[in-house]
């Protein structure tokens, strides 16, 4: 039986709260500035914005719209268009802010019950600071990392606390955002021990949440677009050299923003070993597939950030003071990066939006054959099917070369799914948008022969073919 570190006592008052909350608020909201400076970062914000919207207009998640993620982030942006209205994103990046602060606020608790007050307000602090050192189309989207992150922080407070079906609960939510999110199992599960209570507990809380999503939404198809049915996508086809290309970039910018911190990961301080193994399991999700996004990464900043912390908490504060000016120097520059960054994929996606929306009525039904469904949200049309993108019916993921990509590699059943649409449903007009990709139509039998029988070629925009349907 696995001995737990004794938790420290309960503080009292709420002063410490009332002044440590409103500065990591006004950090949270500099740091997080550039994302309301456009109206999206990148094509996962598209992709939830056009899920939401259908949702909203009576859509069924895994029926209606499909894609390969748990139901919370989809369920998130329908209410925030709820309240606000589908036409912009402000509201999610509202609840992006928020989901920050919350993040901030359970580390620096977490921080505080183990090493003491000045450790939780360096937690806080020094999380937000290190929470956009990445591309600002990775950091600044309000995308399922960033909604993963206040449930793997509360999923380790409530284990530290041994409230064990809290921090059941708090890795089903982590789950729920991305299917990744449940790497924090690994250390809540080394701080529970081998202790029969604790383990029905915790598994309890951790199935409640999901088990209600999967009832919610539609339980096969729950389990199909969460778990079994990725597995094409999760292996690795392309080049390797491309790969390791991408992990090491998107690596070394995230060096950057933790300039600070190698030698304070590698100062000796004990009682890290589940900081430790949330380091190891996070980065294990960061490899998961091999794509290495971006995005990925923003996982490893919770227990980078307490290691750091634990290792300051036991040298003088002006070490402290020193690593924090440091990376709020870092931080600077990736607030500088997001507020000038370019933003040609969006250049592109709204003139071909303002094409889709000119050539169509607002009733109609649009197929965009690509990898960008924003294209959908920007013109406000429907899309003609469940998939919203290319890489769902050919095996095509960004970043990936041309290995292993064709109609054979879709996902089970999504050209049967596709021919019932565009069979009750012809869409009105196709947007050819591959522009040379390895799912190029006439690498795609299927589509090919629908465009040569029913579809005329009406104009192209910037590299992107719009076929219109021949009446």
């Amino acid at each position: 039986m696995r001995t737990l570190a004794p938790v420290s006592a309960p503080r009292t008052g709420n002063g410490y709260w009332i002044r440590l909350l409103p500065p990591l608020a006004l950090l949270a909201w500099v740091t997080r500035v550039p994302s309301f400076a456009r109206p999206l970062w990148n094509p996962d914000e598209g992709y939830l914005a056009v899920q939401a919207r259908l949702l909203a207009a009576g859509g069924r998640l895994y029926e209606t719209v499909v894609d390969r993620k748990p139901p919370l982030v989809p369920w998130l942006y329908e209410a925030a268009f709820a309240l606000t209205g589908s036409g912009s994103l402000a509201a999610v990046r509202v609840l992006a802010v928020l989901a920050q602060l919350a993040t901030a606020a359970l580390l620096a608790a977490l921080a505080r019950g183990r090493w003491g007050d000045r450790s939780g307000r360096t937690a806080g602090v020094l999380y937000l600071l290190l929470s956009i050192g990445l591309n600002p189309e990775d950091a600044q989207a309000a995308t399922f990392e960033i909604f993963i992150l206040p449930g793997t922080a509360a999923a380790l407070y409530c284990a530290d606390r041994r409230r064990w079906g809290a921090a059941g609960a708090a890795v089903g939510c982590a789950f729920l955002a991305k299917q990744t999110g449940a790497a924090v199992l690994l250390p809540v599960l080394w701080l529970c021990g081998a202790r029969r209570g604790p383990l029905l507990r915790l598994a309890a809380g951790a199935l409640l949440p999901v088990l209600a999503a999967a009832l919610a939404t539609d339980p096969s198809g729950f389990l199909f677009w969460t778990v079994t049915g990725s597995t094409a996508y999760a292996s690795f086809s392309g080049s390797w050299t491309h790969v390791v290309l991408r992990a090491l970039g998107n690596a070394a910018i995230l060096a950057v923003a933790c300039a600070a911190l190698p030698p304070l990961l590698r100062h000796r301080t004990p009682g890290r070993a589940d900081l430790w193994l949330w380091l190891a399991a996070s980065a294990a999700a960061v490899g998961t597939g091999l794509h290495f996004f971006g995005h990925y990464y923003l996982q490893l900043l919770p227990p980078l950030t307490l290691l750091a912390t634990a290792a300051l908490s036991t040298l003088p504060p002006a070490r402290t003071s020193r690593a924090l000016l440091t990376t709020a120097c870092c931080c600077a520059l990736f607030v500088t990066w997001g507020l000038l960054a370019p933003r040609t994929w969006l250049d592109h996606s709204r003139r071909l939006a303002d094409a889709v929306a000119r050539t169509t009525a607002p009733e109609d039904r649009v197929l965009v054959w690509g990898m960008h469904p924003e294209t959908y949200w920007l013109a406000g049309r429907t899309p003609a099917g469940p998939h919203l993108t290319a890489g769902l019916l050919t095996n095509y993921s960004g970043g990936r070369a041309g290995a292993r990509v064709g109609a054979q590699y879709a996902v089970p059943g999504a050209w049967a799914a596709f021919h019932r649409t565009t069979t009750a449903h012809p869409p009105a007009l196709i947007v050819d948008d591959s522009r040379g990709a390895p799912y190029a139509p006439e690498r795609v039998p299927a589509l090919r022969r629908l465009l040569a029988a029913r579809y005329a070629e009406r104009e192209t925009v910037d590299g992107a073919v719009l076929y219109v349907r021949v009446r």
